[in-house]
């Protein structure tokens, strides 16, 4: 063994230290302010401890605070020293997992009673002594009897180590009296952690698994300096302003009702008609971009999703079957096999090529109970799908087209975008290594070719191909499941389907399966969000309301109404209460324009304009001009980039 470790940073120099110095001996050798500094490393691309010894030759990172690698770093650290304040002040908690996550951090206990928001404050305090108290996180390694002992008192430790192999290495992390089943990494020591907030408890079941028992989690957050930790809270605050489930009841979009049964929406008229103008737009899309539409059933035979794989790879998310004059049928829960269904009912030259079908088809998906969200985790929803049957030359060039779609969709309402090119599903996948590499290669190559930045997603494929992701970025900075884009060998594989080409013979087509808002409910609730519920003109339910100053002015007012809803605005007369209380009114429901006609308004045919988010700003404009400027906006789904309570 070599008495040397030889290694290799990101800038191409070589140091040598004495074999077994760390990767905190290492910023140290640079210099004393990076070891000041240090958060953690990388070590042959694993984050790791600065404590983990080296050997032999290794490519090596140090990280600090500027590298978006150790966020997740101090935010795991915190969960453990949550853990260390909850112990602390409630010995018997039984301690489950305390990961970070995009948004932070959570730890779940097992305790016999909830915890209260003053205990909330109370760990907090705790955190801050163990924090002041500058415990270093130590690593060891251990086998599993070993781990068996040390967790003797902690039956979901326990429970969790059944999972590893006898051989497997085991790891534990010590820091003051705490001690925990972890895999790391964390900082060097609880005075790294300066700047954090707890933030709520909730329910969780233990695995996720709603048979299991109850615990209790912790959500917090953690940042490295205070002006982050601060713009983040400020940001939650808005989410709770803009938060759909309440908005949803106060502008009577939608509800729930336990009788219906949950995850499962009740769309109310307000908030149909925002989906229709939805799907109008979407539906005059897709059209002009060469689909075609079709409907499918809600319930199918089981058949189908034997052939389609669904049975053997997605059946814990399928609703159960249903004996029908003996034979078994499901809810679907995608729409693919329907429309393979519909492209073999007749035979196809390689001069029908591309087909493109689009669909708006409700789907029926069992999600566990602690996952359901109002509108965003559903039950039932509606999928605008497409699947596009192609020869595998056209399909780049297809790809390219959805992209252009894919655009043209998001900016009618205002949202940027990232994508991720999600790759091969590591447990449950259809077809062979070479069909994932080229179908991955296609997706890659037309992004490149296109110049655009991408992503990769290590895992998060369908079991059927790989696909692109877009996250939609809303108002305040938050990302939302957009449109998806996916290319698959796999089941026209399975189907069989085929098409005669130039050569008379028969050949296999591949598939290209698309939504651009996925999830109905989903993306409506991600848009009331997004826009505060102040919906664009063309989308909102109420364009326009119209207030006479007193019953005196009604006709008038009643006249200016007709006139709109004539030129196909969606415009309503309030006539009650004093004119600042329906102005008020008016203002709740977050209306874009008031029309507001008085005695002055009513002799010379005009109207006083208010516009949504002016103030008491307001303008005198013929009736006619007005309702030209307000059509003109409709018919143009004019989107001004600006929302309510501050988000641009």
């Amino acid at each position: 063994m070599s008495d040397v470790v030889r290694v290799t940073l990101p800038d191409g120099s070589v140091r040598e230290l004495p074999a077994g110095s760390t990767a905190g001996d290492v910023a140290a050798d640079i210099g004393p302010g990076l070891a000041k500094v240090a958060v953690a490393a990388v070590i042959q691309g694993e984050v790791v401890d600065l404590t983990r010894p080296l050997e032999g030759e290794v490519e090596l990172k140090i990280l600090t605070e500027r590298d978006p690698e150790a966020l997740p770093v101090l935010r795991h650290s915190a969960a453990h020293i949550l853990a260390t304040a909850v112990r602390e002040l409630r010995p018997g908690a039984g301690i489950g997992f305390g990961p970070a996550i995009d948004e932070g951090f959570y730890y779940d206990f097992e305790v016999d009673e909830p915890f209260t928001p003053e205990e909330l404050e109370h760990f907090a305090a705790k955190m801050k002594e163990v924090i002041e108290d500058d415990q270093p996180f130590e690593r060891r390694r251990v086998t599993k009897e070993e781990a068996r002992e040390l967790f003797s008192d902690d039956p979901l430790k326990l429970e969790r180590l059944e999972e590893f192999d006898d051989d497997e290495v085991i790891t534990v992390y010590e820091n003051g009296p705490f001690l925990d089943l972890c895999r790391g990494p964390h900082v060097p020591s609880t005075g790294r952690l300066r700047h954090y907030e707890l933030l709520s408890t909730a329910g969780a079941y233990w695995r996720g698994d709603e048979r299991r028992q109850m615990l209790q989690r912790i959500y917090g957050t953690a940042f490295f300096n205070r002006k982050e930790l601060k713009k983040h809270l400020q940001r939650l605050e808005e989410a709770k302003k803009r938060d759909h489930r309440v908005l949803g009841r106060e502008l009577d979009l939608f509800s729930t009702d336990p009788r219906v049964g949950s995850g499962l929406i009740l769309w109310h008229p307000k908030g149909s008609t925002v989906r229709m103008e939805i799907e109008n737009f979407e539906r005059e899309l897709v059209l002009k971009h060469g689909y075609e539409l079709v409907y499918t059933p809600h319930v199918v035979s089981e058949k189908l999703f034997e052939i389609s794989g669904h049975l053997e790879n997605f059946s814990e998310n399928m609703f159960g079957a249903m004996e029908i004059e003996g034979a078994r049928y499901r809810p679907k829960p995608m729409n693919c096999p329907g429309h393979i269904a519909i492209f073999q009912s007749r035979p196809h030259s390689y001069r029908d090529l591309p087909i493109r079908m689009a669909e708006f088809g409700t789907v029926y998906r069992y999600e566990r109970s602690g996952v359901l969200h109002g509108m965003l985790r559903v039950r039932g929803f509606t999928q605008d799908d497409a699947h596009v049957f192609c020869t595998r030359e056209q399909a780049p060039g297809e790809i390219e087209r959805l992209l252009d779609l894919v655009d043209e969709m998001m900016a009618a309402f205002g949202y940027p975008y990232t994508i991720e090119l999600a790759t091969r599903p590591e447990e449950k996948s259809l077809g062979s290594d070479e069909e994932w590499a080229y179908a991955t290669s296609v997706l890659a190559d037309t992004l490149e070719r296109r110049g655009i930045e991408y992503t990769i997603d290590e895992g998060g494929g369908a079991f059927y191909g790989p696909k692109l992701d877009f996250k939609l970025i809303d108002a305040i900075g938050r990302k939302w499941q957009g449109p998806t884009v996916q290319l698959d060998f796999n089941l026209p594989e399975r189907f069989g389907i085929d098409y005669v080409g130039e050569d008379n013979e028969r050949h296999r087509p591949v598939m290209l399966h698309r939504v651009l808002v996925g999830s109905m409910e989903r993306f409506v609730g991600g848009l009331i969000e997004h826009y505060a519920g102040a919906f664009p003109t063309w989308l909102a339910p109420e364009q326009v309301r119209v207030l006479p100053i007193s019953e005196q002015w009604e006709a008038s007012a009643r006249e200016l109404v007709d006139q709109l809803r004539e030129a196909g605005v969606r415009a309503e007369l309030h006539g009650r209460d004093t004119l600042s209380a329906r102005i008020r009114d008016a203002e709740l429901h977050k209306v874009p324009y008031m029309g507001v006609v008085g005695e002055r308004e009513a002799e010379a045919g005009t109207v006083a304009v208010r516009k949504r988010g002016a103030g008491r700003k307001q303008e005198i404009v013929e009736r006619a001009e007005f309702v030209a400027r307000v059509t003109q906006e409709i018919r143009e789904r004019r989107w001004d980039g600006a929302t309510e309570n501050g988000g641009s």
